[in-house]
């Protein structure tokens, strides 16, 4: 794993080498001493992970992170020392896309050094689990002629209990929503188009199944409709897969979202909702790293809390809430363009 670390005080910067050269398998990429050049050197050699300090010279650690998730995306924690007296700049920078934050590793007392330096390990082994390509890890963007035009997307993933939650959140959208909206629910192939009709009487959208070469539309909710997974086209058309034929969910919520993150040019929302397993987890947790605002429902009003646990415990979720806040959520989110700023909570 490649690490970079941006910090402009020598002595932290080789304490934090030490701790990662330390580790099999984990190596210092390289050192940035402030933000401007953290972002240079990360255009020109994307890291697997990036230490960004806050308090740094020339351009601090929070318009550092914002300018990188922009422009040239990748994980990236704060070490901070801000932890314990600016904190306003943590949840600016995690507002901005950084995964977590922690404490700068304490030097000096060797008992208080080693618990910190096996917090600091402990994170960069849920960030590099999190980061781990797969199979279906994106490969490449749309290219940048085909981005005009294209509407706001929200992206849907659901399963037990996905059609009561689905209900509830498209009913509370309006019905000239300035954003296409994309569903992908556990449910055979010969019942979505019962369930497109269901949910067509529950919303003011227009809810039909999506066909191959179809795109996303405003005011409009394509529903997976087939026993293959639904997948994004390298023109932003949707098309239907067999592959990966090992997966047991058809259409697999994962097989999708890492479909948006490798074609979909633009961020948009990405929703996790009630079901059982982990499929769309990992999906996720690729959109959030790609900068997406994403919501995982809340354990309470899960039917079963198994895909969006799955998505809590990894951190790909921005925000954790009740069904009913979903949909105010998705539309805070186009009305400002951002999601609201908070911390994430990791669960170990």
């Amino acid at each position: 794993m490649r690490i970079a670390v941006v910090n402009h005080v020598a002595v932290m910067v080789e304490f934090l080498r030490q701790i990662v050269d330390g580790v099999p398998g984990y190596e210092v990429a390289w050192v940035a001493q402030d933000g401007a050049e953290a972002v240079k050197r990360c255009l020109a050699d994307m890291p697997d992970l990036i230490l960004m300090d806050l308090i740094l010279p020339i351009m601090d650690g929070v318009e550092a992170t914002r300018r990188i998730m922009s422009e040239s995306p990748c994980p990236i924690l704060i070490v901070t020392a801000a932890m314990d007296g600016s904190t306003p700049k943590v949840f600016e920078a995690m507002g901005h896309g950084a995964l977590d934050a922690i404490n700068t590793p304490v030097m000096g007392n060797e008992a208080a050094a080693q618990q910190s330096r096996e917090a600091l390990l402990k994170r960069i082994e849920t960030i590099r689990r999190l980061s781990s390509p797969s199979p279906l890890s994106p490969q490449g963007r749309a290219r940048p002629g085909l981005t005009r035009d294209l509407p706001p997307l929200v992206v849907i993933g659901s399963s037990t209990g996905g059609p009561k939650a689905l209900a509830t959140v498209l009913s509370g959208l309006p019905k000239d929503l300035r954003a296409g909206i994309i569903v992908v629910q556990h449910v055979g192939g010969e019942f979505s188009e019962g369930l497109a009709g269901w949910l067509n009487g529950q919303t003011r959208l227009n809810v039909r199944l999506a066909v191959g070469g179809c795109r996303p539309e405003v005011s409009t909710v394509l529903l997976a409709g087939s026993n293959d997974h639904l997948i994004f086209s390298p023109d932003l058309t949707l098309t239907y897969s067999k592959e990966p034929s090992a997966i047991p969910f058809r259409p697999s919520v994962d097989v999708f979202f890492k479909s948006v993150v490798e074609h979909w040019p633009l961020k948009g929302i990405a929703v996790l909702l009630t079901g059982m397993g982990r499929d769309g987890a990992e999906g996720l947790a690729a959109l959030r790293r790609s900068g997406w605002y994403t919501i995982a429902q809340d354990e309470g009003t899960s039917v079963v809390y198994g895909m969006p646990k799955a998505a809590r415990d990894l951190g790909a979720a921005v925000d954790i809430l009740p069904i009913d806040h979903v949909a105010p959520a998705i539309l805070r989110f186009l009305d400002k363009g951002r999601p609201p700023i908070r911390v994430m909570s990791w669960e170990w």
